[in-house]
């Protein structure tokens, strides 16, 4: 299998061209128009990497990003341009509940399937007015907009010192934006579950902002996903520092309150009835989560390429391949070949999953978990042992299920960390349903 993706040979060829590593070397940075670029290919698909992780990989090799300076401009230099969600700060928070009014029927809060709807969720059932502790929130704006000019310093590490840089007239796309008597607030919206995000997206509709209105601004960056609302408030404490970002607080919320206890988990795991195990790759994907917002991002959009699924949602290729392969292993999804190209859709049952409601879904998502004997089995033996199973007694389990395709020890372990992963999942539903 090629690993390498259209933007990847698209730009090792840009690389080529215009010797940008030895440019670089001598100017620490390389500007690059639009016009440049669209000789490889269309330039919107070229330059826009909202995760680290999905930056073309000759950027990853050499620790490279990208920034636009005007609407046909950008400049790649050795840019800290992202922020992680891997510090202390992010530790998990309890789920708060919220209420959403009895008089909207247009939005279905349960099947939320845009940034646009989950927005429009958490205005609406008063998640922004709890989050920002304010009472009256006016929505005011939305869209795209010019950046207008201003300048900032961006962190350049290989020369370990900041960088001025000028902005003039770049695109701005902001997702919502709200006031109060004192405040102005932007919002920044994925339904998309990431290990970072790109400064940027907070820092230009701020710079915007900052000297068009007296009022505070506060940046509000927000995650839906599995019916659970993340919200992070930052603020710059330099407005000329591009990686002045610090974080204020985080909270999640839900909207309509339920429980999944112990007794439901066990009924299913009593009830349950084992399948074979599938001819697929036994699953090597840690994060149950994530699976779950794979599902969710294809019942968003019926097909989605392998090509779009690395760039777009915070995978590289070999994630792309093990988080389809545990949809697959599952029933859920599905793949195909368009015109050479691998194409994952989600079958008849997992559009079934998403006629459920929150709760229900993910008990049914439990039960598909439980069906296989080797999840079943690590199951029972975690509740009678009150206590995670070690990883031999996980593989003494796996080694009698008849797993598929797995026979070398070290991918043994590799996949029991996964069976540990998704047992921990299903017994994280008894206190609330967490990202």
């Amino acid at each position: 299998m090629n690993s390498k993706t259209k933007n990847d040979i698209a730009w090792e060829q840009l690389f080529f061209k215009f010797n940008i590593l030895i440019e670089l070397e001598k100017n620490i940075v390389f500007l690059i128009t639009a016009d440049q670029i669209r000789e490889f290919r269309e330039p919107r698909l070229m330059t826009k990497f909202d995760h680290k992780k999905t930056l073309p990989s000759i950027f990853k090799k050499h620790n490279l990003s990208i920034i636009p300076l005007t609407r046909g401009t950008y400049l790649l230099s050795y840019f800290d341009a992202y922020y992680p969600f891997d510090d202390e700060d992010y530790k998990e928070v309890e789920l708060k509940y919220v209420d959403f009014p009895e008089n909207i029927v247009s939005i279905d809060y349960e099947n939320i399937s845009s940034e646009a709807g989950a927005i429009h969720c958490a205005y609406l059932s008063g998640i922004f007015n709890d989050f920002l502790d304010v009472e009256n929130l006016n929505y005011t704006f939305s869209g795209r907009m010019s950046s207008g000019t201003f300048t900032f310093n961006i962190w350049n590490h290989k020369i370990a010192k900041d960088i001025p840089i000028k902005v003039e007239n770049s695109q701005v796309e902001i997702d919502a934006g709200f006031e109060t008597s004192d405040s102005l607030i932007i919002v920044e919206a994925k339904n998309s579950v990431s290990s970072d995000f790109l400064i940027r997206q907070l820092f230009y509709p701020y710079k915007l902002w900052l000297p068009k209105v007296p009022k505070r601004i506060r940046l509000i960056f927000m995650i839906y996903t599995n019916g659970v609302f993340k919200l992070y408030e930052y603020f710059f404490n330099n407005a000329g520092n591009y990686n002045s970002l610090k974080l204020v607080k985080h909270k999640n919320y839900g909207i309509g309150y339920f429980e999944i206890d112990i007794i439901e988990i066990e009924e299913i795991l009593n009830s349950v009835k084992k399948v074979k195990e599938p001819k697929v790759p036994f699953p090597q994907a840690d994060s149950f989560d994530r699976i779950i917002n794979l599902l969710e991002l294809l019942n968003q959009q019926n097909e989605l390429n392998r090509e779009e699924i690395t760039l777009n949602y915070d995978f590289d290729v070999r994630q792309t391949n093990y988080y389809s392969d545990a949809g697959r292993y599952l029933g859920l999804i599905d793949k195909k070949n368009d015109n050479k190209q691998v194409v994952y859709f989600l079958t008849s049952k997992a559009h079934d999953l998403f006629k459920l409601n929150i709760k229900n879904r993910q008990l049914k998502l439990v039960e598909l978990i439980l069906e296989h004997n080797v999840f079943a089995e690590t199951l029972k033996l975690y509740l009678q042992k009150l206590e995670s199973p070690t990883t031999s007694e996980i593989i003494n389990i796996m080694v009698k299920s008849d797993l598929y395709n797995v026979s070398a020890k070290t991918t043994y372990i590799r996949r029991s960390r996964t069976i540990q992963s998704w047992i921990d999942w299903i017994l994280d539903l008894r206190q609330n349903i967490s990202v």
